[in-house]
């Protein structure tokens, strides 16, 4: 099996790496979201506390 054969998978490649990429674009989406808005609470609260 060549690589090319890998990527291609039988004719399936066009369906199957798509769906990677999204998969790894909603993973990825699920570890920023969270971080940002952790850091966007966390900069209200030290506002709020400064008055």
């Amino acid at each position: 099996m060549t690589l090319q054969e890998f990527f291609y998978m039988g004719g399936y490649g066009v369906f199957v790496w798509p769906s990677y990429g999204l998969a790894l674009v909603v993973l990825l989406v699920n570890l920023i979201v969270p971080h940002w808005r952790e850091r966007r609470i966390l900069r209200q609260m030290a506002r709020r506390n400064r008055r």
